[in-house]
């Protein structure tokens, strides 16, 4: 339960961190009250699931979590460069996320 916990809390890492892109500086009121809504979820969430997991291991995934699926959402989102050499890079930010599931107890 605290896998599915700490990966709710990794995506809404990124729904904040795209909600960021929306709020134009927090001056438009409906996504800055959705972005800031959403960063609290993901910190509640995070410190759930930091309750059985290994704090190390949990913030690593949580912001990896964050990083690739932000990623991902900019080059759907905004047209960000999705080059060969972007897409390999998290893709081993993937991988090391995979390693520390498949390693942690």
């Amino acid at each position: 339960m605290s896998w599915l916990v700490l990966f709710l809390a990794g995506i809404c890492e990124c729904g904040w961190a795209v909600g960021l892109k929306y709020t134009q500086g927090f001056t438009r009121l409906v996504p800055s009250v959705v972005t800031l809504t959403v960063m609290t979820a993901s910190v509640v969430l995070l410190g759930w699931a930091v309750r059985r997991l290994p704090l190390g291991t949990a913030y690593a995934v949580w912001t990896g979590i964050g990083a690739v699926g932000t990623a991902l959402l900019g080059i759907l989102l905004f047209g960000e460069s999705a080059s060969p050499g972007r897409l390999l890079s998290l893709g081993l930010v993937l991988a090391g996320l995979v390693g520390l599931k498949l390693t942690t107890h």
